[in-house]
C-alpha cells in the first residue's frame, strides 16, 4: 500500500529563514516559466513552450544566479516546472471538456507554500542523522532539521514535500510496499447517512455528534476578519499590522482544520474496529455545495427574484464544516488498511423510503420525510427518525450490491 505521513519540522531561526528563502526561490522559478510561456504563445509565431525545454534552460539558470536558484535542488526545482506543466495540462483539458478553463496563475509569495524533492536522498534526505536520538531531515541549502517525528515510518519513502502552513513547517513523506495490519473479523455489518445536525447516524440507531468546530469558533474569526478587512486588499506591500492581522486569521482557520482532522481519524478508527463492512452514500458534495443559480425577473431588466441562497448558503457551510468528503476518505484508506470493506451506494431516496429491514413496506415518497429528523411514512404508518430510516436503506442497498458481487 502507499502511504503519505505527516510531521511538524522544528527548524531553528536560520534555517526557517532559508526555507522562506527557498520557497521564494522556487515561487520566482514558477513564476518565471509562466511568463515565458505566456509571452512565446503571445508571439506572432505562438511557439509552444514545453516542460522540457525549460527543464534544459536549469542548468544555465543555476549557473548565472548561484546564490540563489543555485543553492537548491536541480530535481526539487524540476518538480516545481512540472507543476506548471501539470497546470498548463490541466487547462487544455478543461477547454477541451468545454469546462471553466481556469488559466494558470502567477503565485504569491504566501501562496506559493510547498517544494516537493522527487526521490529521497536528492536533495532532500529522511532520517539524515540515524545515529542521532532526535529524528532529522536533511534539506539541500537549509541543514538537518528536527522533525517531531510522533510515530514510526513503515515502507519506503519515495517522495519527500516540504511545506509551509501560516508560521509551521512540515515534511509530507510518500512511501509505498506499507504493510497492511488486518484486524480481527466481528461478524458485524453497518450503514451509515452523514448529516449536519449529527454528523451520521448508523444502521443501530446510534447519533455520532457533529462537534461544529466552525461555529466554536466563529465569534473569534468574526472579530479577527473585522479586523483584517480594515486593511486594503490590493497593495503593494504589507504594513506589519496587516501580515499580523492575516496571520491571526490563518492561524485561527488552521486549528478549525486540525481539530476537524483529528476528529474524523478518531470516529473513522472506531467505526473500522467495530464492523467489517461499511456502507455509506455516494455523494456528490461539489453539486450539493453549489450556490443556486440566479432568478431574473422578467418583469423588470436588471431585477432578480429570490432564490434562496441565504438558506443555501447556511447549509453549504454546515456541509463543509462538517467536512464528509475528508472522512469518508479518511474512513476508506484505513478500512484497505484494516482489511474492512466500505462501500458507497446510491444515495437517492434513501431518506424518503420506508426501510424493508424495519418492518416498513418500501413505499418511497417525499411526504415520507415529514421533518428534518421526522419519518413517517404516508403508506403504512411506519414512524421512526429520519437520519436512522437513511442508514438502514444504505444497509440494505449495501446487501445488494454485495449480493450482485456473489
Amino acid at each position: 500500500m502507499i502511504r503519505a505521513y505527516k510531521f511538524l519540522l522544528r527548524p531553528t531561526v536560520r534555517q526557517a529563514a532559508a526555507l522562506g528563502e527557498m520557497l521564494q526561490d522556487h515561487c520566482s522559478l514558477y513564476n518565471g516559466a509562466l511568463q515565458e510561456r505566456r509571452e512565446a504563445w503571445r508571439h506572432r509565431s505562438k511557439t509552444s513552450v514545453k516542460y522540457g525545454d525549460q527543464s534544459a534552460q536549469l542548468k544555465e539558470i543555476r549557473a548565472v544566479d548561484p546564490e540563489q536558484q543555485g543553492r537548491w535542488s536541480f530535481s526539487s526545482q524540476q518538480a516545481t516546472l512540472r507543476r506548471l506543466d501539470n497546470a498548463f495540462a490541466a487547462f487544455f483539458r478543461r477547454v477541451r471538456n468545454g469546462e471553466k478553463p481556469g488559466y494558470p496563475r502567477f503565485k504569491g509569495v504566501g501562496h506559493f507554500d510547498a517544494v516537493v524533492f522527487p526521490k529521497n536522498g536528492d536533495g532532500c534526505r529522511w532520517d539524515s542523522t540515524p545515529h542521532d536520538p532526535h529524528t532529522r531531515v536533511r534539506i539541500k541549502g537549509v541543514g538537518h532539521v528536527r522533525v517531531y517525528q510522533h510515530r514510526p515510518v513503515q515502507g519506503r519513502v519515495k517522495t519527500i514535500s516540504i511545506k509551509r502552513e501560516g508560521k509551521r513547517w512540515y515534511v509530507i513523506m510518500a512511501c509505498d510496499n506499507i504493510p497492511a495490519e488486518v484486524l480481527p473479523p466481528t461478524g458485524t455489518v453497518v450503514g451509515i447517512d452523514m448529516g449536519t445536525v449529527h454528523l451520521f447516524t448508523t444502521s443501530d440507531g446510534v447519533h455520532e455528534p457533529n462537534p461544529k468546530f466552525l461555529d466554536d469558533a466563529a465569534e473569534e474569526l468574526a472579530a479577527a476578519q473585522r479586523h483584517l478587512a480594515t486593511f486594503p486588499r490590493r497593495t503593494r506591500q504589507r504594513t506589519k499590522k496587516h501580515r499580523a492581522a492575516a496571520r491571526k486569521v490563518a492561524k485561527l482557520h488552521a486549528k478549525i482544520r486540525r481539530r476537524r482532522l483529528d476528529h474524523h481519524h478518531k470516529i473513522a478508527s472506531a467505526l473500522i474496529r467495530h464492523y467489517d463492512v461499511i456502507a455509506h452514500e455516494r455523494l456528490n458534495l461539489a453539486g450539493m455545495t453549489k450556490a443556486p443559480a440566479p432568478k431574473p425577473d422578467p418583469h423588470q431588466d436588471g431585477a432578480f427574484l429570490p432564490n434562496g441562497a441565504a438558506a443555501k448558503a447556511g447549509l453549504n457551510r454546515g456541509i463543509l464544516d462538517a467536512g464528509w468528503g475528508q472522512f469518508l476518505g479518511i474512513l476508506a484508506n484505513k478500512a484497505e488498511s484494516a482489511g474492512r470493506l466500505v462501500i458507497p451506494v446510491e444515495a437517492r431516496n434513501t431518506s424518503r423510503t420506508c426501510p424493508p429491514s424495519a418492518g416498513g413496506c418500501g413505499h418511497v415518497a417525499r411526504e415520507n420525510r415529514v421533518t428534518q429528523a421526522k419519518f413517517q411514512c404516508r403508506a403504512c404508518g411506519f414512524t421512526a427518525n429520519a437520519d436512522h430510516v437513511g442508514a438502514l436503506n444504505v444497509l440494505d442497498r449495501a446487501g445488494l450490491v454485495l449480493c450482485d458481487a456473489a
